[in-house]
């Protein structure tokens, strides 16, 4: 069940996608896609629905974020080796965890803007994982339990040239969730879109 939000910006309503890649408005059924709406209970109603029975939503409107409301914006960095590679930064022995202000969270369309005085900016593609309840001390065992779904994260930084800064550098106010990507070159923020 692919969950969205549609509309244009502080106006979205909450969807689905479709088996057949069509989008169907869920505004009869629940109010938005956010915290209220990602519990166990709410989220096992919204799978036994009947997707064909849902109003078809006409035309192609803007895509929101997926989430609403997002209390917080928990990233880790260095996640990779080859990032720590290009880096020139050793491999971490502990996740480097750092929170990203959630002004930041946008549609996948949306415009990407960049600090004043950037002189470089990069985006890399991310999993984005979203905690459906309240989670605290949660054994490796128990995470899955507070998982409510995936999305894809576009996390863009805007930084000074040197890369090795750029890993800790000012983000830009763009984490696009959902963001469709091909290879080649982002119209949004002119950044090479870089093969993982």
């Amino acid at each position: 069940m692919k969950l969205v939000r549609y509309g244009q910006p502080g106006k979205e309503k909450p969807g689905l996608i479709d088996a057949a890649g069509k989008l169907r408005d869920l505004s009869g059924v629940v109010s938005d896609i956010g915290p209220e709406q990602l519990s166990d209970k709410v989220l096992a109603k919204l799978a036994k629905l009947k997707t064909d029975k849902l109003p078809l939503v006409k035309g192609k409107p803007r895509m929101g974020c997926p989430v609403s409301h997002v209390p917080k914006f928990i990233a880790i960095g260095l996640n990779y080796a080859d990032h720590a590679a290009e880096a020139n930064m050793p491999i971490p022995k502990e996740p480097i965890v750092f929170i990203k202000a959630t002004s930041c969270i946008q549609g996948p369309d949306d415009d990407v803007m960049l600090p004043k005085g950037s002189l470089k900016s990069d985006w890399e593609v991310e999993l984005g994982i979203v905690i459906g309840k309240r989670a605290s001390y949660v054994t490796q065992k128990e995470a899955l339990d507070y998982v409510a779904g995936y999305c894809t994260v576009n996390d863009v930084r805007a930084a000074p040239t040197n890369l090795k800064w750029a890993a800790l550098g000012t983000r830009a106010r763009a984490a696009t969730p959902s963001a469709p990507s091909d290879l080649g070159w982002s119209p949004k923020t002119k950044c090479p879109i870089r093969k993982i």
